[in-house]
């Protein structure tokens, strides 16, 4: 384009002056004159006629340029956003995948929030500049290695002058480059916090509006929210200061070529036309130097969310697959902990010490003690949720740590205190952990954890919708759709962490009477603070500050240790006493 500004205008001013010359100059003079002027009447003459053709040129010469570039700028724009929506996509699933598949440690160490944002919001400034940064990037250095080099073969002497002001430019970027990169990183940390803020009100709404919270959770999310507008505001005056400096210089080397390309036009050792050419050349080479602004800022932003990123993907999983671990394949329950330690991030003081007992396959195995005693750990340990510090923990005899974690888990199943759903249909998360399960196996299951007739009492059965996290279904009806969740798996193994606590005397005596029949050639570990669980179990172990302090059946214990006898008339005494006489059953709630 500069190339055709050149010739145009030199076109258009040789052409006027011819014009002048022949309308002002005499005939019988114009000879003697044109040589005086440097050229001859053939020249002028030649100047004049091609003039309007030169015009013509120059107009279809731009717009076949344009059209060119508009062609250009299509693919550009479509190959990049395809290019980094590709690589945004396979980012968000691989973050999601390894988040999925890290131990319990990283998520205890780690905020949801913290992990929610990384996948969200780095990505999308990663993606930003890999279509955008990325392509400017290559573009401005193109730009400024082309723009030089014909600067500097149309008018070496006058590009000297604007040589000594780009390394000033080029020192002034790099020096906001390294203040940019921790201000975007401190940007990105305080909107992980609000972030989190977010998320732990919105899945705690519920305790926010029972104990009236409500100003307290918008004071402490407008004090986050308000940090992080002070970091953004720090970040745009550091950039608002850069960008006049950067035209500031840029208008220096404008007012440089300005003058000494005067200069040389008045010499007449520089056309018109030339000199045109040279500033839109020399815009060419300021331009992606205004560029480069809006690059660092994209790339400090990717820089840190990159980093982000990769803390991610490139974190140590604490559980994983020995690479020569091998599959368990079908197994008969026999579970053994051989003088087994744990302590959590390996620090502090141990969660459980020196636990050996063995549970043989069929057996029920009652867990009981204080909050803080280690039950749950136990039950994390089995199916390899946090690896041993300490001892080993055996299934069938083999070392849970030797085995595939998949083999494991999969004859597993596992009702928490806690339960989680998903959003969908009950029967989709009944079928959670085998989709492929028939209706009448989950019908089944359900009929087992006694959830099977409220089921039927909403008007869609089992396609009614949850809600988000169940929220449309009672704690009692959320606890045995998990319960069948569990028992659809035909686990060998059967994990009940307190999972009858959110459910009526009545229903807990159906769900264990069904569990009864279910427990039956199953290996089953119960942490429960009700009797009736406790007296039906083959082996009690009571722990207390991670040790085993009392084992065996209820009523060994209750004549042997005294702790057992505590716990029993403290926390179990007032719970269900099932009286069965003849072929009836009652049930008598102590008071």
């Amino acid at each position: 384009m500069p190339q055709v500004a050149q010739s145009t205008i030199d076109a258009v001013v040789n052409g006027y002056v011819a014009n002048t010359f022949f309308g002002t100059v005499p005939q019988a003079l114009q000879g003697a004159a044109a040589v005086a002027f440097g050229t001859t009447l053939d020249q002028l003459e030649q100047n004049q006629a091609t003039a309007p053709s030169a015009l013509a040129i120059a107009l279809v010469g731009i717009v076949a340029l344009a059209v060119v570039r508009a062609g250009a700028s299509f693919v550009q724009t479509f190959f990049s956003e395809s290019l980094s929506q590709h690589l945004a996509f396979d980012f968000r699933n691989d973050l999601f995948a390894k988040i999925q598949r890290l131990s319990f440690s990283y998520h205890d160490r780690n905020q949801t929030g913290q992990l929610m944002i990384r996948a969200t919001d780095d990505v999308e400034r990663l993606r930003m500049f890999v279509a955008q940064g990325l392509v400017q990037t290559v573009q401005a250095l193109a730009l400024f290695t082309g723009a030089i080099s014909v600067l500097l073969l149309t008018n070496w002497r006058l590009t000297l002058v604007v040589v000594p002001i780009l390394p000033v430019a080029f020192l002034v970027f790099l020096v906001f480059g390294a203040v940019a990169f921790p201000l975007f990183n401190k940007v990105q940390q305080k909107l992980s916090t609000l972030n989190t803020i977010l998320q732990e009100n919105l899945a705690g709404m519920r305790v926010v509006k029972a104990f009236a919270r409500e100003p307290e959770a918008e004071a402490k999310f407008e004090d986050s929210a308000e940090a992080l507008l002070r970091q953004q505001l720090v970040v745009q005056r550091v950039f608002s200061f850069l960008f006049p400096f950067v035209f500031l210089i840029a208008n220096l080397g404008q007012a440089a070529v300005l003058y000494f390309g005067g200069r040389q036009i008045i010499e007449g050792t520089l056309s018109l036309g030339e000199w045109q050419k040279f500033n839109l050349y020399l815009m060419f080479v300021f331009f992606p130097m205004a560029q480069l602004g809006f690059i660092i800022s994209l790339m400090s932003q990717a820089s840190v969310s990159a980093r982000r990123i990769f803390e991610i993907l490139d974190a140590r999983n604490e559980v994983q697959d020995r690479p020569d671990a091998v599959q368990i394949g079908e197994i008969a329950g026999r579970v053994q902990f051989e003088n087994v330690s744990f302590r959590y991030f390996s620090s502090g003081e141990p969660v459980l010490q020196e636990v050996s007992f063995e549970a043989m396959p069929g057996q029920t195995v009652a867990l009981l003690g204080g909050t803080g005693s280690g039950k749950t750990t136990i039950t994390n340990l089995i199916p390899r949720f946090y690896d041993v510090t300490e001892g080993r923990v055996l299934v069938d005899g083999h070392d849970v740590r030797e085995v595939t974690i998949e083999s494991l888990r999969e004859q597993i199943g596992i009702v928490l205190q806690e339960t989680n759903l998903f959003t969908g249909t009950i029967r989709e998360n009944i079928a959670f952990g085998r989709p492929d399960a028939s209706m009448e196996e989950i019908v089944a299951v359900a009929k087992a954890a006694a959830a099977h007739d409220f089921i039927m009492e909403f008007p869609q059965g089992y396609d009614t919708p949850v809600g988000e996290r169940g929220s449309t279904l009672s704690g009692g009806q959320k606890q045995r759709i998990a319960i069948a969740r569990a028992l659809l798996m035909k686990p060998k193994i059967l994990i009940l962490d307190d999972s009858t606590s959110s459910v009526d005397v009545a229903t807990e005596y159906r769900i264990q009477q069904a569990l009864d029949e279910l427990m039956q050639g199953r290996t089953s570990f119960v942490i429960a603070q009700r009797i009736s669980t406790v007296l039906n179990a083959d082996l009690i172990l009571v722990l207390d500050k991670g040790r085993i302090v009392a084992r065996g059946a209820h009523e060994a214990l209750i004549e042997d240790s005294p702790i057992y006898a505590e716990i029993y008339h403290s926390q179990l005494v007032e719970d269900v006493v099932v009286d069965s006489a003849g072929d009836g059953e009652t049930l008598v709630v102590a008071e």
